[in-house]
């Protein structure tokens, strides 16, 4: 990947003394591209465990276009790993529009009628990146179904983090491709059963299960979030730097 171009010195040294500018340092380090990422917009579905920190990483790099959806309120067993989760009994996009002022909550279940209403099965989607931080594989497959026709990269799906230990084996692939994730291995089957033959990228674990209930550790589902916010960042870079006009090569005389 293309490193971004820096700005100015100067105005680096302005930004870094600023106390008044949130993401002086975001804008530091992501330079020339800052503008493209600022002006995402992203649509995240689940905000739990891996949901809640795409969320907290891409509103703190400066990504203000943020929509979050979740049907549940907290509860006490979210306290190890969730993110607003002192707050148990309230729903869970309410308080997250609390704590991230200016994203858009909706509180609904994840079905065909949400799919319709958040306009995913249309030729163009009023989102740049979707994010399926989901647990049930019913509705993943409904989102899978739905952006299909998205560019690689642009739909991204988090795979099993629970019952995890290590964020060391954290791996980026193709949902055709994973190994070593349970959860993976199930929702490929339900996909294979629906008739898709699509392709989205995964944030999935190759380490196996250290326990067969529901344990959960945040060290691995939070990273699970974070890369899943870097995958979305680099891709903007990415696709940004191929907008831009390359230098031409000096042909030697």
């Amino acid at each position: 990947m293309t490193s971004p171009k820096p700005i100015p010195l100067e105005e680096q040294i302005v930004l870094q003394g600023s106390s008044t500018d949130r993401f002086s340092r975001s804008k530091i380090l992501f330079g020339e591209y800052y503008p493209k990422i600022a002006n995402a917009r992203v649509l995240i579905l689940g905000t739990g465990g891996v949901g809640g920190f795409v969320l907290d990483a891409l509103y703190r790099t400066g990504i203000s276009h943020i929509t979050i959806v979740d049907k549940d309120c907290f509860e006490v067993s979210n306290q190890n790993r969730q993110i607003g989760s002192e707050r148990v009994g309230e729903p869970k996009v309410r308080v997250l529009e609390q704590l991230y002022e200016g994203v858009k909550g909706i509180e609904a279940t994840l079905d065909e009628e949400l799919i319709e209403v958040l306009g995913l099965n249309k030729p163009i989607i009023d989102f740049d990146y979707v994010v399926d931080a989901i647990d049930d594989i019913d509705a993943k497959v409904l989102v899978a179904q739905a952006c299909k026709n998205l560019p690689y990269g642009r739909h991204i799906s988090s795979m099993g983090s629970g019952k995890k230990i290590n964020p060391l084996n954290i791996r980026v692939g193709n949902i055709w491709i994973t190994h070593g994730d349970k959860f993976a291995r199930k929702f490929r089957a339900y996909l294979k059963k629906a008739g898709f033959d699509g392709n989205f990228k995964v944030v999935f674990s190759s380490e196996r299960a250290h326990c067969s209930l529901l344990g959960s550790f945040e060290a691995v589902t939070a990273s699970f979030g974070l890369q899943i916010a870097s995958e979305i960042i680099q891709d903007i870079i990415i696709r940004e730097n191929r907008c831009l006009p390359q230098p031409q090569p000096q042909l030697e005389i």
